[in-house]
This record gives structure tokens, C-alpha cells and sequence, in this order.
């Protein structure tokens, strides 16, 4: 039985995807050694360096559908890598040919870019989810643009906002991460064929020629160095992914806390029996929130060990590289844990649009105590205003009742201005600033990105 969550029959669907965890399987990845194997066999069959009948054994009779994995695996725990073990199989299946696979190649060679294809297949489910949770928070921000609700600052009601203006914030920060992910792609799909200490020396001179058209037999990009020791592309892979679920961890951790009771704002999706407690069956927890906030910790971890890794000894790497085999498999599979909970919970989110007012009102006008200074100030100079407003919104904080009616009372504010001005300068929905514009502008944006 698996003993981790990413494989477990029980949690696996809610920390990750089966189309993320079918491209990291292992299965997947051997298929990724032997199609890279063949390709290095037609690049140099193609520059002159093995026989082109060899070149096409090897492509004809070389799989991964027949291997014996326990044989695979038995190997590789006694060598310490997969290649050497996979190449004795495969030179089997190759037949007369067999001697002519892996030709001056090196183990690393092999799997880093083994690696980079998988990461390309991972992207391109990393870029489908994040457009669908662009059009999705689009729609949010669209909907809800001149909807006001409370604004919060560390915790405690600050100034009106609109949960438009809150869903174009989430729409840009997502829709940058789509922008990044197409600028990090010809940075990190680079392939890796180098030999054993990185300068291809075991082909003479045909080495860069071998490499360039296995490059391009593969798709991918042609290094300009060798990497073995320069793990800046992946590093940078997975630390984008700890940029993409950081900002889903923010979105679900605004959710969770919009969804308290004392909010009421916001709510996830109603599946029945979903978030329900054991003992109390008035709960609804934020589950697909407290999943995603829980991906993007982990994918943090990850990112951090890939940082570490990058620090190597000299021209191929001891421990190091190592590490690279735990962080990338189960980052890319949280991260597409956490945009597909995103892409349910926010497509389904239930805006409460009664409790936002509610909740707007809870301070009796309180929450635009600056819209009224600088709006009487004209009237009666901005000192007097702050006077006047802070010691009404004392007597509001004491005593209770509307700031308005306050200030209504108050001779230093009934004598000199207008009863229907001070209802109007207490109003927050009259205090939303240029949120409902800004909105327009994250959209127009995205629009012109599309």
C-alpha cells in the first residue's frame, strides 16, 4: 500500500491529479529514458557516428511495455541509478544493435533529460489549469465589480472596497504566473547530452552536431553548456510552482476566512457531505481551501530544497542531484493538486452579497471616518474636521449609534453643515475610491493577453 499522500488511495485525488501523477510515474519516466535513448541512437546515426541499420533496431525494438521491473528495480538499488540497468535490457531488445545503445552517453545525460520532457507534458497541464482559473476569476471580477464590501487590514476593517476589486487582484496575480510560465519555458526545456565530464569528448568532434540533432528529435532546446552542475532550470521550475500555489494558498486562506461565521461573505461550493464534521453537523468546512494552503506549503518546502541543490561539487554533483528526485515529482503533483481545488472551489464560490452589506454597516460608518474628515474639511478646514469626526467616532465607539447621527448632534457639526451631506460622507458604498476602475483595468489587461 502507498505511505504517502500523493499516492494514497484515500487522499491522493486531493493533493494532486491523475493526469499530473500519470506523467511522474514510473512507468512514464522509463518510457522517457528509452524514447531518449532512441534518439540520441538517430542523432548519431544521422551525423555519421553508428550505422543507420543500428539506429533503426533500436527505435524499431527498444520499449518500456516489455521491461522487467523488478529486474529494473532489483538493479538499481545495487548500482544506485536506473540507466545502467535499463540500458542491459535494452541492448537485449536491440539484438545485433544491442552494443550500439547509450553510445557516448552519460547516466545523467539520460535522465535530466528524461526530466525536462516530463516537466514540458507538466507544464502544459500547469498552463491549461491556470487559464481556466484566469476566466474563472475574469467572470468573479466582472460580476462583482461594484459590489462593496469591508476592505481589511491586519484583521480589522479599514476602508470600502468592492469584491470585484478582490477578484481582479487574484485575476492579475494568476494571470502573471501564466505570463512567467511562458517566459521560463525556452529557459527550462533544454535537453542534456554532454558525456561523462560534460565535454563530449567520447565523439570527437561530431559531439555538438550528436547533440543539436537530438534536440531537435526531441523538441527541445539545445544547451549552450552543459547543465550537470548548473541546475538553475529546474530550480527555477520549481520554484515557480512555489510562486503559483503561494498566491492559490492566498486566495484559500481570504476564502477560509471570508467563509467564518462571523464573516459570512463567502462560501465554497455546497456538495453535500463535503466539509462536514463527525461531531458537528452544522460545520461546512473550507476544504478545497485548507487543501490548497496546505499544497502550497509543501510546494514551498520543495522549493527551498531545490534551492539547496543547486549548490554542487565541481563537475557532476554527489548528494545534491539526488535531492532533485523527491522535490520536482511532488512539487508539480501538489501544484496541480492546488489549481485543480482552486478551479472547483472558485468556479462554484457563493458570494453573499446581503452579508458584505451587513458587515459594511457593522461600524455604523466608522469604516469611512476618513471619507468624512476629508470631505467636511472644505467646509470647515481639515483640523477642525479631524476634530470633529475623532471625537464623534468616540462617542460611536462608546456609546454605540450611527456616526452621522453623531455628527448630526454635535454642535460643532449640526451648525455648520448640511445633514444630508454628513448621510451622504458616511455612506461607504460613496467611499469605494477607483476600485470598480481598477477592475476594468486588470480586465482589459487580461483581454489584450488572450
Amino acid at each position: 500500500m502507498p505511505s504517502n499522500v500523493l499516492d494514497s488511495v484515500l487522499f491522493r485525488d486531493s493533493f494532486g491529479t491523475p493526469e499530473m501523477r500519470a506523467i511522474f510515474d514510473d512507468h512514464e519516466l522509463i518510457r522517457k529514458y528509452v524514447e531518449v535513448e532512441i534518439a540520441l541512437a538517430q542523432a548519431q546515426a544521422k551525423c555519421g557516428v553508428i550505422p543507420q541499420e543500428a539506429a533503426d533496431e533500436i527505435a524499431e525494438k527498444c520499449t518500456a511495455d516489455t521491461l522487467d521491473f523488478d529486474l529494473l528495480r532489483h538493479e538499481t538499488e545495487i548500482v544506485g541509478y536506473p540507466i545502467l540497468p535499463l540500458v542491459h535490457q535494452i541492448s537485449k531488445q536491440a539484438g545485433e544493435s544491442g552494443g550500439y545503445v547509450h553510445w557516448g552517453a552519460t547516466t545523467q545525460d539520460i535522465m535530466d533529460t528524461a526530466v525536462v520532457l516530463q516537466i514540458r507534458d507538466a507544464f502544459d497541464l500547469i498552463e491549461s489549469e491556470l487559464k481556466q482559473l484566469c476566466l474563472t476569476l475574469a467572470g468573479l471580477a466582472r460580476r462583482y465589480r461594484d459590489t462593496p464590501m469591508a476592505g481589511r487590514t491586519h484583521l480589522q476593517q479599514a476602508l470600502p472596497i468592492t469584491f470585484g476589486y478582490k477578484a481582479a487582484i487574484w485575476l492579475d496575480m494568476i494571470d502573471r504566473h501564466t505570463e512567467r510560465l511562458a517566459q521560463a519555458r525556452p529557459r527550462i526545456l533544454v535537453g542534456e547530452f554532454a558525456g561523462a565530464a560534460g565535454t563530449l569528448a567520447s565523439l570527437g568532434d561530431k559531439g555538438l552536431a550528436v547533440q543539436e540533432a537530438m534536440m531537435g528529435i526531441l523538441k527541445l532546446g539545445v544547451p549552450s553548456s552543459t547543465w550537470h552542475v548548473a541546475r538553475d532550470g529546474f530550480a527555477e521550475a520549481t520554484n515557480l510552482l512555489g510562486l503559483i500555489t503561494g498566491s492559490l494558498g492566498k486566495i484559500g486562506y481570504d476564502v477560509m476566512l471570508l467563509a467564518a461565521n462571523e464573516f459570512g461573505e463567502l462560501y465554497e461550493p455546497f456538495v453535500k457531505g463535503r466539509g462536514a464534521s463527525s461531531t458537528m453537523p452544522q460545520k461546512r468546512n473550507p476544504i478545497s481551501s485548507e487543501l490548497m494552503l496546505a499544497c502550497a506549503k509543501g510546494v514551498r518546502q520543495h522549493a527551498g530544497l531545490m534551492l539547496d541543490a543547486m549548490v554542487q561539487d565541481l563537475e557532476r554533483a554527489t548528494g545534491p542531484w539526488h535531492a532533485e528526485w523527491i522535490a520536482i515529482p511532488e512539487s508539480f503533483v501538489l501544484a496541480a493538486g492546488a489549481l485543480h481545488q482552486a478551479n472547483f472551489m472558485l468556479a462554484g464560490l457563493i458570494v453573499d452579497e446581503a452579508a458584505m452589506a451587513k458587515n459594511l454597516d457593522m461600524t455604523k460608518g466608522l469604516i469611512v471616518a476618513e471619507a468624512v474628515m476629508m470631505g467636511l474639511a472644505p467646509y470647515i478646514g481639515r483640523q477642525d474636521a479631524h476634530d470633529v469626526v475623532y471625537d464623534a467616532c468616540r462617542v460611536v465607539n462608546e456609546q454605540g449609534g450611527r456616526l452621522a447621527d453623531v455628527l448630526n448632534s454635535m454642535p460643532g457639526g449640526s451648525s455648520r453643515l448640511d445633514p444630508q451631506l454628513i448621510e451622504r460622507l458616511t455612506d461607504p458604498t460613496n467611499y469605494l475610491g477607483m476600485a470598480p476602475e481598477m477592475v476594468d483595468r486588470v480586465l482589459e489587461k487580461f483581454a489584450q493577453r488572450q
